[in-house]
């Protein structure tokens, strides 16, 4: 019996147990176990304050990682963004399933549609950033918690829209909330967006094993330029920086933007490579935007952000 740790929301709770329903149709039977993060228990803080605040890396994994370090659970399942792109010494990333709709969309009206002035949830500096260079009349308003507690409260009246990814409204059924896909082009989506992320414990032991038969091949190839690319950048889910790949014919084609807080300043970059070369398309976009002047904006952002 392997056990599986995930975090408790609705959507956690829908993305273990389509991992329990994937091993169990190779005959590995698993039960999930529950554990609370850091991230879920304090609710009232932005992610960039909550992380700076408590200097803890992986608000939403670290407690499920000391879990399967301990050996109290066998394999986690993560939503990919939400992982450091360094792991603890002896796990390992054993699998990254195929990925869901990796884009960010608008629920309650589209952009086009939302009047002067009107106020947006979201606490992703990413999100908040990049409507502002759009839209910059937009007041953003911090917005937490799980995703039927940020419908609850657009539905309240709270918010004219709120900004989610596809990804976990279309695993929740929930797709007929979204008013507007946002394009990668407007709306650059975090490193990792959509992908689900199983991690064991580095030894071959059943459950590796047993889990990288879940593993997608251009999944993983497109995470892992998106990964290189934050790990150079020395970012997080918590700062303005998206990273976007895909994989066709053979090749990886990443995009990456870097932007200010304010929305003023921002730096596109792409590249592309072969799926081989994955990790050195990441790393080669990463010192391209830079040079092209992201250094210096993520200069202020960490120095204001005290990230």
């Amino acid at each position: 019996m392997l056990r599986i740790g995930s975090r408790g929301s609705k959507l956690a709770l829908w993305q273990a147990q389509w991992v329990r329903s994937a091993l169990e149709r190779q005959g590995e039977h698993s039960e999930i176990e529950i554990i609370r993060t850091t991230g879920d228990n304090i609710t009232d803080v932005s992610l960039a304050r909550l992380g700076a605040s408590t200097g803890v890396k992986g608000l939403f994994t670290k407690e499920i990682e000391e879990a399967l370090l301990c050996g109290r659970i066998d394999l986690a399942v993560h939503s990919l963004k939400d992982m450091p792109v360094d792991l603890p010494g002896g796990l390992v990333l054993a699998a990254v399933p195929e990925r869901e709709d990796a884009r960010d969309v608008l629920v309650g009206s589209t952009l086009a549609r939302l009047p002067q002035n009107a106020k947006i949830g979201t606490s992703s500096l990413r999100r908040a950033a990049q409507l502002r260079a759009c839209r910059p009349d937009l007041v953003i308003e911090p917005l937490r918690g799980n995703i039927d507690t940020r419908l609850r409260k657009l539905d309240e009246g709270q918010y004219a829209g709120i900004v989610l990814a596809a990804a976990g409204l279309k695993r929740m059924g929930w797709e007929g909330r979204i008013a507007e896909l946002l394009p990668p082009e407007v709306m650059c989506p975090a490193v990792g967006q959509g992908a689900l992320a199983i991690e064991t414990r580095s030894d071959e032991g059943n459950a590796r094993q047993a889990c990288r038969k879940l593993d997608h091949a251009q999944t993983r190839a497109a995470v892992t330029a998106e990964r290189a690319l934050l790990r150079l950048l020395g970012g997080g889910c918590q700062v303005p920086i998206g990273g976007h790949a895909v994989v066709e014919d053979g090749r990886v084609h990443l995009r990456a933007v870097v932007i200010s807080p304010d929305g003023r300043q921002i730096v596109r970059r792409e590249n592309s490579g072969a799926v081989a070369e994955a990790e050195h398309v990441g790393a080669e976009l990463a010192r391209d935007i830079l040079d092209a002047g992201a250094r210096a904006i993520l200069e202020v952002v960490y120095g204001t952000s005290g990230l």
